[in-house]
């Protein structure tokens, strides 16, 4: 499969089939998001949500959390992992904001170019372009087509981007490709395949909705394109 907009449809179309439209029902609050994002890194989405009950439950606004103790705050998300990491990019985040913007909103972004918002935010350590892009994308309603592991790794087995390509450079692919409109439903389709279908080590190619046009699923199976 070529990285173009016909086959991005053609696979946006077949994951909707498969899947559905996913529509979002409500926004969660952007600094929630960021937050979230963060504790949700190399992590199982229960690690994730168990280290969140745990920082809501240690602090009652982030204010609270802008004004801790890191060590105490790395105890408090222990669960989700990588505490020194996450710990740290929490707390930059929040003392970014406070020197930036003047307090701890975020609602702001959502009414900037989303370009721009990636740019500004990607400067904070410990914030990539996945996390901001997530935030634009689930919180602000942007456009923006977020690429985690599972939608690198079916990106570049369908052939829509480089095999060694990083997450960094699918997005940027991706970018011009995925369907006007889709970015948030084509994201969500991408990692229920990934998670059920096209796993990291045993993908279930023969079950895939996607085998006739994947490279990757065509070189294993040797069925013609």
């Amino acid at each position: 499969m070529k990285p173009t907009r016909e086959n991005v449809q053609w696979v946006n179309d077949q994951l909707e089939q498969l899947y559905g439209l996913r529509k979002q029902k409500s926004r969660p609050d952007p600094l929630e998001d960021l937050i979230t994002t963060i504790l949700s890194q190399n992590t199982t989405d229960t690690n994730r949500d168990r280290a969140y009950k745990s920082l809501k439950a240690k602090y009652s606004t982030w204010e609270e959390v802008y004004q801790s103790d890191r060590e105490e705050l790395k105890e408090t998300i222990r669960v989700a992992g990588l505490g020194e990491q996450k710990s740290k990019a929490i707390k930059a985040s929040l003392e970014w904001l406070n020197e930036f913007h003047g307090s701890l909103d975020m609602n702001w972004v959502c009414r900037e170019d989303p370009q721009e918002m990636i740019t500004l935010f990607t400067q904070i350590k410990g914030i990539g372009i996945k996390t901001i892009s997530i935030v634009l994308c689930f919180a602000c309603g942007k456009d923006v087509f977020p690429v985690d592991t599972h939608v690198n790794r079916v990106c570049k087995r369908l052939g829509l981007s480089p095999g060694k390509a990083a997450p960094n450079r699918t997005f940027r692919i991706m970018a011009d490709l995925f369907p006007e409109g889709k970015s948030r439903s084509l994201h969500l389709n991408m990692i229920t395949l990934g998670r059920e279908i096209c796993k990291a080590r045993t993908p279930r190619c023969d079950e895939c909705v996607l085998l006739e046009k994947c490279n990757f699923g065509q070189k294993e199976y040797k069925k013609p394109l």
